[in-house]
């Protein structure tokens, strides 16, 4: 650890030990021998001061050898601090562009993010109500169908029903027309009694055997009759069974109108899901153009980043020259200073001092 303050006498004996080893004393050497401790400043004003008192030991050009490695020495660390402080200020400023940057182009990818969230869901919606939509479809094809069907099934009724009742009004003529062919045989009969009975007395011989006639046209008639009335009773079981076909088809009728509502009802669900589906797809459209344009936003940011690391490798490529040339001056420098300055002292000289 580096000590707080240094004081003339360790400068003094710094500068005796680096002469005994036949080193020149300069402000360096001896801040060095001192361990890296205490200013330059203060180690060339104790040097002089030591100088000063040694009576002026040295001569005219090592003292200005000296001040002027030590000016030159003072403004390399000058150079150095500059150029420190400019890569500090240019390293901060960059550090700090290169937060803004990183911070925005964590913004634009959690923003795409989201946008393909967002896409993903909306997708999946869409897929949904495609597949809505076609089992909707699928549903209204195979309702149309069926309605089709039933229109036609209610057709055949139609017509089935239109017979029915032409055969039931055939059955009630027929019907009517053996009602009155039997009571025109009654009125028949009745008349050819009352006839009989006048002629009763002046035809009783040809009445008898007309009797038997007549009893024997009478059982025709009879059976006649009863066949009639047979027919009339099937006519009427006929009717029966037309009027219950009717009442079915008309049963018919109305749920398969009850089916046409409800179909109507789906087709109007359908052009809503329709267009539910047109401005889903909408949305899509729109949401591919905000992924599109975060992916560019991307893409300038990453390209102002990398102009960003273009221009601190320039920075740092004109420091790296500027910190050669000031070796190659300090080289030069020291070269420069005579070869007698760094020869060792003459015996008599080190031991009068």
């Amino acid at each position: 650890m580096a000590r707080t303050g240094i004081y003339k006498t360790d400068v003094r004996k710094a500068r005796d030990t680096l002469l005994a080893q036949r080193i020149n004393p300069s402000v360096d050497a001896v801040r060095v021998a001192l361990g890296n401790t205490g200013s330059k400043t203060t180690i060339h004003r104790y040097l002089k001061e030591l100088e000063e008192e040694d009576g002026g030991g040295k001569d005219i050009k090592s003292s200005i050898s000296e001040a002027l490695q030590d000016l030159v020495e003072r403004l390399a660390a000058r150079l150095h601090e500059e150029a420190s402080l400019q890569i500090d200020a240019v390293r901060a400023e960059q550090q700090a562009s290169e937060r803004r940057h990183a911070d925005a182009l964590m913004a634009a990818k959690q923003e795409f993010i989201e946008l393909q969230n967002r896409f993903q869901q909306l997708e999946e919606l869409l897929s949904a109500e495609k597949a809505t939509h076609a089992a909707t479809s699928e549903a209204l094809q195979q309702e149309t169908i069926a309605r089709h069907t039933a229109e036609q099934h209610a057709t055949d009724l139609k017509v089935r029903l239109t017979e029915n009742e032409a055969h039931r009004q055939s059955l009630e003529e027929k019907h009517r027309h053996s009602r009155e062919a039997l009571e025109h045989y009654r009125q028949s009969v009745k008349d050819q009694r009352e006839q009989d009975q006048r002629r009763h007395e002046q035809q009783v011989q040809q009445l008898q055997a007309e009797l038997r006639q007549a009893q024997q046209t009478v059982v025709v008639r009879q059976e006649e009759v009863t066949r009639l009335n047979q027919e009339g009773a099937r006519l009427v079981s006929d009717l029966s069974h037309a009027q219950k076909s009717l009442y079915d088809a008309q049963g018919q009728i109305r749920r398969l109108e009850q089916k046409i509502d409800s179909l109507q009802a789906f087709e109007q669900r359908a052009a809503q899901l329709s267009a539910q589906l047109e401005q889903r797809d909408q949305q899509v459209l729109q949401l591919r153009e905000k992924q599109n344009q975060a992916v560019t936003n991307a893409e300038q940011l990453a390209a102002q980043v990398h102009g960003l690391q273009l221009e601190l490798a320039t920075v740092q490529a004109k420091l790296a020259a500027q910190q050669e040339m000031t070796d190659t001056l300090r080289t030069y420098l020291q070269k420069a200073i005579p070869s007698n300055l760094n020869a060792p002292a003459e015996p008599d000289t080190l031991s009068n001092r």
